[in-house]
């Protein structure tokens, strides 16, 4: 697995690593074996890097990340006293990002307090089994927030208190992280980019990369659109946000489908895949591309599936995209979903 560096927190992250709102909840029912096993794949593919937040599943997918790491730092201890009757080196534990914010209801900006942050931050140290946090995101704050300094004085106090070592915003427009990046202690942006949100390449990506700021890209397969193994008539359980949040009646509509509209996305896709190279699937095409700005430190697709996991991983080792394909791409965007999407987010 290739590595990149995560802005100026000083880890080097895989290209391609795991979110893991799926393991938590709102994408219909999953088994917390099924969860672990998810976890336990990108692990073994090589990612070292994993996506989390305190409200997915209540933080059940905070718990399940400890647990696996917390399997695996024990099977490696048992595995080294065999091997040598004592302790040796280990590689470098994962990377755990976890998000704070979303708890709060309502969900206002003034609330993004140092009280109410803390209490969110030791949540998140007790579910996930640690003194202090690797990195901490606000979790797709109000875009007044961007404009509270206390709000970003309050995550530098508790990386001072030891309760967290890094810390950035997820957000959902361009113009958010354009603002976050103007404090000095934001690190990472988490942001949505794919072939279908190419708003970020304008210029939100080099502009972070001009602060050194890494960015973390997610819904990179547009919620399973861009596999292409979504169409129209696809049934979603009532509990997947696909079904319940189509109009963004629970959350950001961006966070489904990216904020295309089914039909106009199903369209795209089957236009798009006559572009895809022999040698890739059509979610390694998508990952792919994204890879191909420099910018971007790693991009966490979510899946429970053990061989989708593997595949994405496979991203990373795939030869960047010939220009055509590149061309091909921003042509399909511009007939089927920039109206939808571009000046929105």
């Amino acid at each position: 697995m290739k590595q990149r560096r995560l802005g100026s927190t000083g880890f080097d992250v895989s290209e391609v690593s795991l979110g893991t709102w799926e393991i938590g909840a709102d994408w219909g029912d999953v088994g917390e074996a099924e969860g672990k096993d998810a976890v336990r794949a990108a692990l073994d593919a090589g990612v070292n890097f994993l996506d989390t937040a305190d409200v997915y599943g209540d933080g059940r997918s905070e718990r399940l990340i400890s647990e696996v790491l917390d399997e695996r730092e024990a099977d490696e201890r048992e595995a080294s006293n065999r091997a040598s009757g004592g302790a040796a080196s280990r590689d470098e534990d994962p990377i755990v990002a976890t998000k704070a914010g979303r708890r709060l209801d309502p969900h206002e900006a003034d609330r993004y307090t140092h009280e109410n942050l803390e209490r969110f931050v030791d949540r998140s140290r007790d579910n996930l089994g640690v003194d202090s946090l690797d990195l901490v995101q606000l979790h797709c704050p109000p875009t007044k927030t961007y404009y509270q300094p206390e709000t970003f004085d309050a995550l530098a106090d508790l990386k001072s208190a030891g309760k967290l070592d890094h810390y950035g915003v997820s957000v959902e427009k361009v113009e958010e992280g354009m603002k976050a990046i103007e404090y000095p202690g934001v690190e990472t942006v988490q942001i949505i980019f794919n072939p279908f949100r190419q708003r970020p390449a304008e210029r939100f990506l080099e502009a972070a990369a001009s602060e050194d700021v890494g960015v973390i890209v997610r819904v990179p397969l547009a919620s399973g659109l861009l596999t292409g193994a979504i169409d129209e008539d696809t049934a979603f359980p009532e509990n997947d946000h696909r079904n319940f949040n189509r109009e963004g009646d629970a959350f950001d509509v961006g966070e489904t489908f990216a904020g295309v509209p089914l039909e106009a996305g199903v369209a795209g896709v089957d236009e798009l895949r006559e572009h895809v190279p022999d040698m890739l699937t059509l979610p390694q095409f998508a990952l792919r591309w994204i890879l191909d700005f420099d910018a971007v430190s790693t991009v966490i697709p979510g899946s429970t599936s053990p061989e989708h996991i593997r595949s994405n991983v496979a991203a990373s080792n795939a030869r960047p995209l010939e220009h055509q394909a590149h061309g091909a791409t921003r042509d399909v965007y511009e007939k089927y979903v920039e109206e939808h999407v571009h000046h929105r987010w």
